[in-house]
């Protein structure tokens, strides 16, 4: 993790604005393609719940995941307001933490740990609603690329095999994947018996994904089709990947 506590808020409060921007004056009942079974009502409410349920469990401890269908924005007009209350009660709850471990998925963490989540999560929410809006969306290289680093860091890690199941499907016999990043180094994946190893390199692969990281991020988490990208070697373990890897 090479960005600080600053970038990260900095992050959550840009991608929680832009999310509001994005949806402001659409149909709440609008149906959002990369969510298929949320309209715009449901991605905005679970946007700003999930904020205010990580700064109670910074404060307070574990609590149950809550539902999105159960989460309440209020009336549209009043979602901006409402969802940047939420990302500023999280980046208070982690500022006044400081270095105190809480409880993640992956054992205690210091409570910047929920702070990047939710910057990247909200990032990729972002794009949904943008996507759902026919709004502009875009987001600065270095988040897009520690957003990268952060899925695949939860995907190798042997806790999600019990959290999610499904990402067993990735496991191989070694076959490697290549994100490269039009500039900077890129992400070496690979498949093995265990689960997903991956490291920050730039080498050959099985398949590699070439474009700008902004895209590579969205194709990672199936908001964008693997064909926004170049695509070099072995297309089938690409599809199967996207497939089976998005958030």
């Amino acid at each position: 993790m090479d960005l600080d506590t600053a970038r990260f808020a900095q992050g959550l409060h840009e991608h929680t604005a832009g999310f509001a921007k994005a949806v402001a004056g659409a149909d709440p009942e609008a149906p959002v393609p990369t969510c298929p079974e949320w309209p715009l009502r449901v991605l905005a409410g679970h946007v700003g719940q999930a904020h205010r349920w990580a700064a109670d469990l910074i404060r307070s401890g574990p609590a149950p995941v809550p539902d999105p269908f159960e989460a309440d924005p209020g009336a549209p007009g009043e979602w901006s307001a409402w969802l940047q209350a939420g990302a500023a009660d999280l980046a208070a709850a982690v500022l006044a933490a400081a270095d105190r471990p809480v409880w993640t998925y992956f054992g205690p963490r210091p409570a910047t740990f929920w702070l990047r989540r939710m910057a990247h999560d909200t990032t990729v929410h972002h794009a949904d609603a943008a996507l759902a809006a026919g709004a502009a969306f875009e987001v600065a290289p270095d988040l897009a690329a520690d957003a990268i680093s952060e899925w695949l860091e939860m995907l190798s890690h042997p806790v999600m095999a019990t959290l999610r199941p499904g990402f067993s499907a990735l496991r191989g016999t070694g076959q490697t994947l290549q994100l490269r990043p039009a500039d900077g180094v890129g992400w070496l994946i690979t498949r093995t018996p265990g689960g997903v190893r991956w490291t920050r390199a730039t080498d050959t692969a099985d398949v590699t994904l070439t474009g700008p990281v902004e895209d590579l991020l969205l194709v990672l988490t199936r908001r964008l089709s693997a064909d926004r990208v170049t695509i070099t070697g072995d297309h089938g373990l690409a599809e199967h990947w996207v497939a089976h890897s998005a958030a």
